[in-house]
């Protein structure tokens, strides 16, 4: 893997760690560091035999990332502004289609862009002092990497647009009340156990079936997609596996299975 000049990762017992390190920019998301995440989840899909797991954070106590970095708005247009923004989008939605299961672990401020990451990951953990917000409507703007969509499909239509043209900032327990995230946790140690935690039990299930999971959840909000369709695709694959066959022979035989992703 290579070394970053904006994250840091670290591979641990399957779980690689990718830690956004723009502490005194408050790892807001200018166009290298979104180009470095393009690059740590390719490797990731090329490699799911090493990489079972992957935590997505913040480097600092303030901020998991403060959004987009503003200062190179300045230099686009409204062409380059379209490109700009698929560029994002494309990148996030690597994100969300990755075959191994991402957990974002948030401490401190997801604003804009970073909280359009956030909800790029499979699943959320927050600190209690997470703050959470799409302020782009303070600045003329809408969000542009995804986040109308999926905060739609995670809080629902109603608040989505309260949230989106109020630009108001919430809480992680209000966040935890409306869906946005899976868990809050105290503070950082205990957030980013409560993501191994989670990890190590998705771990020991079949690799296969995980990415299959995660293909026929995310078809149900893709246009043009059947979703039933994708689930009935899958299901028949699984019969096809090597982990499939392993998983009813321990069964049968009462014993953990030992799934190797084939």
């Amino acid at each position: 893997m290579e070394s970053y000049i904006n994250l840091r990762t670290d591979l641990t017992e399957g779980i690689l760690t990718i830690t956004i390190n723009r502490e005194s920019k408050l790892n807001a998301l200018n166009r290298e560091t979104l180009l470095e995440l393009k690059d740590v989840f390719q490797y990731v899909q090329d490699h799911p035999k090493e990489i079972q797991g992957v935590i997505l954070t913040g480097s600092g106590e303030k901020a998991f990332a403060a959004g987009a970095d503003i200062s190179e708005f300045t230099r686009i247009n409204e062409m380059s502004a379209r490109k700009f923004a698929e560029e994002g989008q494309e990148i996030f939605q690597s994100i969300e289609n990755s075959q191994t299961p991402v957990v974002a672990v948030i401490n401190g401020f997801a604003l804009g862009g970073g909280c359009e990451l956030a909800m790029a990951a499979h699943l959320r953990v927050a600190t209690a002092s997470a703050k959470f917000g799409q302020p782009e409507a303070n600045l003329g703007l809408i969000p542009g990497y995804g986040g109308t969509q999926r905060l739609t499909q995670l809080i629902g239509k109603g608040r989505a647009f309260e949230y989106l043209m109020t630009a108001d900032m919430i809480s992680a327990g209000q966040a935890l009340d409306w869906g946005l995230v899976n868990y809050v946790e105290a503070d950082r140690p205990a957030a980013q156990a409560k993501a191994i935690e989670i990890l190590s039990k998705i771990m020991k299930k079949a690799p296969v079936a995980i990415g299959l999971v995660i293909d026929a959840v995310n078809a149900h909000f893709e246009d043009g997609t059947d979703g039933y369709q994708t689930e009935a695709n899958g299901f028949a694959r699984c019969f096809n596996t090597q982990d499939f066959k392993e998983g009813v022979s321990a069964f049968l035989e009462k014993r953990p299975a030992r799934f190797k992703g084939e």
